[in-house]
């Protein structure tokens, strides 16, 4: 009898919420499996913002470390979470279909938007790009799984909190007027899940990569194509989407400044046939109009501590 495939996650709410999608979909196919739930890093250490615990990667290492060890068999991520440059003898297997890549305003009532205001976010990217829209507003920071910031948005005087509506959707906790932020560029490969596996453990790869999506994982590629040349991460305020429509790739990028106060954005078109280093060629693009000098200052703050 062939042992279960282990399939490793992160222990909230929404990480086994998309670990069990997982289940189901290799269930379907006749593979066996059992989930393996681990608490990470970035699960534990709440009372920091994420640019001061290390980065890339802080919500992952466990999982890679338990797949290194070959105490599971597959790992199952939200993409954004994901560095760009996977451990030696990790691989990418599969991205599953998509969901909405929209960053959403869950808020207390929205006359705040005209004058003055506060709203809560974990994330530079966010908290970049609603300075830039609101520069008015003051954007403090928020950490935890959703069940729990949610919590802290209610507990809090702050008018609003931004989160990405996939996960509130997810685990139907998506308030009914919680506002769409169309103007918001989303983390690169936001709305995704992936699964990663040990390259030797054939088992794992062949069962795993039959629930790959083409078309998700080709836009998710791209996007985190542009995001590596720009050498960024959860360290520097990047957004990235393509979307495929009528054979075509649209792709819109941007880099903004800590404080919201500057943008550099790319909105192109290729054939969805010749999308080969596109990412690639956009971010060089975003580093050539600005966008250099940009990133050295954004890592100089960094360092310094904002």
């Amino acid at each position: 009898m062939k042992a279960p495939l282990r399939i490793g996650t992160r222990d909230s709410e929404l990480a086994l919420w998309q670990a069990q999608k997982v289940q189901e979909q290799l269930e379907r196919l006749g593979v066996d499996t059992i989930l393996c739930p681990v608490k990470s890093t970035g699960d534990l250490v709440l009372d920091k913002p994420l640019y001061e615990l290390g980065i890339t990667g802080i919500f992952t290492k466990t999982l890679d470390v338990a797949l290194i060890k070959e105490e599971i068999d597959i790992a199952v991520h939200s993409m954004k979470d994901v560095p760009t440059q996977l451990p030696k003898g990790i691989v990418q297997t599969a991205v599953l279909e998509r969901a909405s890549t929209m960053d959403i305003l869950v808020h207390k009532g929205v006359d705040f938007l005209d004058g003055s205001g506060t709203i809560a976010t974990g994330s530079l990217r966010r908290k970049a790009q609603w300075l830039y829209q609101y520069p008015n507003h003051k954007v403090v920071d928020l950490r935890g799984n959703v069940n729990t910031r949610l919590i802290k948005l209610i507990e809090n005087d702050w008018n609003g909190a931004i989160f990405a509506k996939a996960g509130l959707e997810r685990i139907k906790l998506l308030p009914k007027d919680a506002i769409e932020l169309d103007w918001m560029v989303p983390a690169p490969a936001q709305g995704a899940m992936v699964i990663l596996a040990l390259e030797k453990n054939q088992v794992a790869v062949g069962s795993s990569s039959q629930l790959n999506h083409s078309e998700s994982a080709i836009t998710t590629q791209i996007e985190r194509e542009f995001l590596r040349t720009l050498e960024g991460g959860c360290t520097a305020p990047i957004g990235a989407l393509a979307e495929v429509k009528d054979q075509k790739v649209h792709f819109k990028g941007c880099l903004h400044a800590l404080d919201g106060s500057t943008q550099v954005a790319i909105e192109k078109e290729r054939p969805l046939n010749k999308v080969q280093d596109f990412g690639k060629s956009c971010a060089y693009e975003i580093l050539e109009n600005g966008g250099d000098v940009l990133m050295k200052a954004i890592k100089n703050e960094i360092s310094i501590g904002l």
